[in-house]
């Protein structure tokens, strides 16, 4: 029998009084599916995969302690007895399973993000100390709501444990209201919560102690702390630190759940889910600094995406539990693959967070670029595919993501399945994608579609191109175009005459010589603009980034947004906004201001690199017409979109036929 290739990692903790089967865990995430406070089926069936999954510990997503501490409209809320029966259904369900879960409780003081009806509430702080990404100015807390607020976490927790639940876990991170009570540049209170360490220690001091008094001994009760808010006014790693030791010495918590961050500000956010730009693993030399002046456990997250980044962790002694939530949003059975060896058939994250905090932010429930089946599992169960009535001969024309997709799922139900592809290589528009600057992590789709594939069964050809002469040789039940697109050109004004306009393709592809100052024209307001922008930068090009929408990255996940424009500033870029391509005059390059009118007006220009959007190859379709089969549309051939809409519409056909 082969030896277990990550003995630390599965490998039982102790932790308070409860034994934790491995050291998986997955984090408390917000997933946007409560509809009115309450565990509902979504949410539990959503855990319920990872449970299957292997996961050791889950820690569920935040509860409310307070009616001040609705920060979104679909926050959990543990204030009054109807959340006992939700939370005692996904705790009965882990249970079964050998899977440990814990709550968290929570109030974000003055992080506010969304209004629950339209207006703005009122939020509320240790002091009137504003943030800058909400833009709320909170009110200072009283004395009288510090008591109901502190009264909420032990009565959050005593309802989490009359549910059934393992634990309960404070959360103190991102800049949220314990926080904001540590932090002296936040904390201005001038009574016995401000001031000093011991006073600013006071409230998180108050909490813990009214938890514990209401749930004994016999229920895990943990902290989650941000090491360092990397925020212009935020937490430092000294002050977190400082504040960890002062409470481990008194010996009320059962472990330190280390991460980092703020929601305070546009930089420190970034690092609550960190996008592909950030290091794997990075959080990791700060809980190992916790981790040598602590008694108890230390937990650990932060772009830990592989089983091998996290035994690594485990190995060197940072820490004893690595939070691996992305990674099993992306493939809920991570851990029982891991732990059986099967390395290659795991669906590495590749930290897109396009349809993760991407659907969040959006206010849609959390879903995978890559596995689609995160988000509705009450629809399709990857694990237990219905298998198909009948056994077809499906043809898939094109390998891109949404081909691949289509193609791993039919042949997985069952159906003879060739996947066809005009090209050398599986992978359509990934392929270009992953040569932008920072993405090369987004090519891990094409490696882990292509091993979907093969396990299912589904044949490839390669360096074939299909007309209908070869789907009536074939004669296949059912064809699916997925044939995707190529760029868009509209009319520009000179540019047949004068002007060197290019597309982004022709540069990705090394096709072009831009010269040595260029605009980036970009219509599509997302990473292929940026991307570009800063490729040219890096290249020694002088380029303006001129953006048809309201800034850059307008359609991109807030989180890869900002940390972008960040480095286009660092870059010396220069980015104009609202700004529609109108035409091109030798060296000169004339834009309209989308709402003015105006003209904007670049001269001394080499090149013009377009970002204006794609147009649907669906030839075939038309060559089909009068044709007997059965014939489906995936991806960009149906209308441009992204990986993500592939993908999904891959799951989709898939699945009926």
């Amino acid at each position: 029998m082969a030896s277990q290739p990550f003995p630390n990692l599965f490998s039982p903790i102790q932790v308070g009084h409860v034994t934790i089967k491995n050291r998986i865990l997955s984090t408390g995430h917000d997933t946007s599916m409560p509809t009115d406070g309450t565990v509902n089926e979504k949410l539990i069936a959503y855990h319920k995969a990872r449970i299957e999954g292997g996961c050791g510990l889950i820690v569920m997503q935040v509860a409310g302690v307070h009616e001040s501490a609705r920060y979104t409209s679909h926050i959990l809320m543990a204030t009054t007895d109807a959340c006992i029966p939700g939370y005692r259904k996904v705790a009965e369900l882990a249970h079964a399973h050998g899977t440990r879960i814990f709550g968290q409780i929570f109030h974000p003081g003055r992080e506010i993000m969304e209004s629950q009806d339209g207006s703005l509430p009122v939020a509320y702080a240790p002091s009137a100390v504003p943030n800058e990404r909400f833009h709320v100015m909170p009110q200072p807390l009283s004395q009288r709501l510090i008591d109901e607020i502190v009264a909420g976490y032990a009565g959050a927790a005593e309802r989490l444990k009359r549910a059934g639940m393992d634990g309960c876990e404070i959360v103190a991170s991102h800049g949220y209201l314990p926080s904001q009570f540590l932090n002296p540049r936040l904390n201005l209170r001038e009574d016995k919560y401000g001031g000093s360490f011991e006073n600013r220690l006071r409230f998180l001091r108050e909490v813990i102690g009214a938890v514990r008094a209401k749930v004994g001994r016999d229920f895990v009760v943990g902290l989650r702390i941000s090491g360092e808010d990397l925020d212009h006014d935020g937490q430092t790693a000294p002050e977190a630190l400082e504040a960890l030791m002062a409470l481990d010495a008194e010996g009320e918590l059962d472990y330190y759940n280390v991460i980092a961050g703020s929601s305070a500000s546009m930089k420190g956010a970034v690092h609550i889910v960190p996008p592909m730009i950030v290091q794997t693993g990075y959080v990791a030399p700060f809980a190992a600094t916790v981790k040598a002046k602590v008694k108890k456990p230390v937990f650990v997250a932060g772009r830990i995406n592989q089983p091998q980044i996290a035994e690594q962790i485990l190995v060197s002694g940072q820490a004893d539990m690595c939070g691996m939530t992305r990674a099993q949003i992306c493939d809920p059975q991570m851990a029982n693959k891991a732990q059986a060896g099967k390395l290659d058939d795991i669906r590495a994250c590749i930290g897109c967070n396009q349809a993760c905090i991407g659907h969040f932010h959006l206010g849609y429930s959390i879903s995978c670029i890559q596995h689609p089946e995160t988000g509705r599992e009450l629809q399709y169960d990857s694990q237990r595919r219905q298998p198909a009535a009948k056994k077809r001969k499906v043809m898939i024309v094109g390998g891109g993501p949404g081909g691949m997709k289509t193609a791993a799922v039919a042949a997985e139900r069952g159906h003879d399945v060739t996947l066809y592809e005009a090209s050398e290589r599986l992978g359509g528009q990934a392929l270009l994608a992953q040569l932008l600057p920072g993405r090369a992590e987004f090519g891990g789709i094409v490696t882990n579609l292509t091993r979907e594939l093969e396990r299912a069964g589904a044949k490839v050809v390669k360096r074939t191109r299909v007309d209908r002469a070869l789907v009536e040789r074939e004669k296949p039940d059912v064809v699916v175009i997925a044939t995707g697109a190529e760029p868009y050109l509209p009319e520009i004004e000179g540019a047949a005459e004068s002007g060197h306009v290019v597309n982004a393709w022709q540069v990705l592809k090394g096709e072009v010589n831009v010269g040595s100052s260029v605009v980036v024209a970009d219509w599509r307001c997302d990473w292929i603009g940026m991307g570009l922008a800063e490729k040219l930068a890096r290249d020694g090009c002088k380029v303006r980034l001129c953006v048809d929408g309201l800034h850059a990255g307008q359609r991109l996940p807030l989180y890869v947004r900002d940390s972008w424009n960040g480095i286009l500033h660092k870059l010396g870029i220069e980015v104009t906004n609202y700004a529609r391509l109108y035409g091109v005059d030798g060296d000169t390059v004339y834009f309209q201001h989308a709402t003015s009118a105006e003209p904007i007006v670049f001269e001394g220009i080499d090149t013009v690199v377009t970002a204006l959007g794609h147009r649907r190859v669906a030839g075939l379709d038309d060559e089909l017409i009068g044709w007997k089969g059965e014939v489906h549309m995936v991806g960009d051939c149906a209308t441009p979109r992204t990986a993500e809409e592939a993908v999904l519409d891959g799951l989709k056909v898939g699945s009926a036929i």
